[in-house]
């Protein structure tokens, strides 16, 4: 079954997340999937690129079923988070102006994904949590990045208490650009590509170099920090209790908070 789907018009290439059916995880085939559209993309000299979803969820981000059946986790794990890295590294480097598109909800990488976007559209269903200390592991996916959106106390407060925000919420702090009703926002969508289209392409390269580069200048050595974190926390005792107690839909009993 495709997990992601391609299509390319008049310089607007549209990137869609398809399994729908499982709320979108981000297991390594979805994964790869996606880098290779995002690769396109680029190939194709897009000048807008919009990613989205299929389906009542954004994404739940990282599969943990998967993480839990491989034979060696934290391989799995790096491989997973250095393949969203190398996307969320595409997406902020190249020319097209990304917009992201989200419904429903975006957990784990799911949200440092939609914020990888140049302008994020949400629907008044949308709702964001990143959740991984639940499960004993570190951020990924740029998570760290988002510090340069929403500042450092927001940052934590989301990452060490996984409160779960509504769409207005994510608009009040800075995670997302626009809230629109969820029947409304296709066509909010529209208006943003048509608003670049009909932009300066040459201007908007520059300028989204410019403000990227100075928010978040160290982005590649912040990326490769999350991915070894993560693979460690992956391969703890607490990250492994975690996805046990995730599988198992029970409260986690951590050993180091014993």
């Amino acid at each position: 079954m495709e997990t992601v789907s391609y299509e390319r018009s008049d310089s607007i290439a549209r990137i869609c997340l398809r399994g729908g059916a499982r709320g979108n995880p981000l297991d390594q085939a979805t994964v790869d999937a996606l880098a290779h559209s995002v690769r396109r993309a680029r190939a194709d000299q897009a000048h807008v690129v919009v990613l989205s979803s299929a389906g009542p969820a954004f994404s739940f981000g990282g599969d943990v079923s998967a993480i839990a059946a491989a034979e060696d986790t934290e391989q799995t794990v790096e491989d997973l988070a250095e393949s969203l890295h190398r996307i969320v590294s595409d997406l902020h480097r190249m020319d097209a102006i990304v917009v992201s598109v989200v419904r429903g909800t975006a957990a784990g990488a799911g949200v440092p994904l939609a914020a990888a976007a140049d302008l994020v559209l949400a629907g008044s269903s949308a709702r964001f949590v990143l959740a991984y200390t639940n499960i004993g592991f570190s951020p990924d996916g740029g998570s760290s990045l988002l510090t340069a959106s929403i500042g450092l106390h927001r940052a934590l407060h989301l990452t060490l208490l996984n409160p779960v925000l509504s769409a207005a919420e994510a608009l009040s702090m800075g995670l997302v650009t626009q809230v629109h009703p969820d029947e409304q926002l296709d066509s909010a969508a529209e208006e943003v590509v048509r608003l670049l289209r009909a932009g300066s392409r040459t201007a908007q390269v520059a300028s989204k170099r410019l403000l990227r580069e100075a928010a978040t200048p160290g982005a590649e050595a912040a990326l490769r920090r999350e991915t070894l974190s993560v693979r460690a926390r992956a391969a703890s005792l607490d990250g492994r209790e975690g996805v046990a107690a995730f599988l198992a839909k029970r409260a986690p009993d951590f050993p180091s908070s014993r």
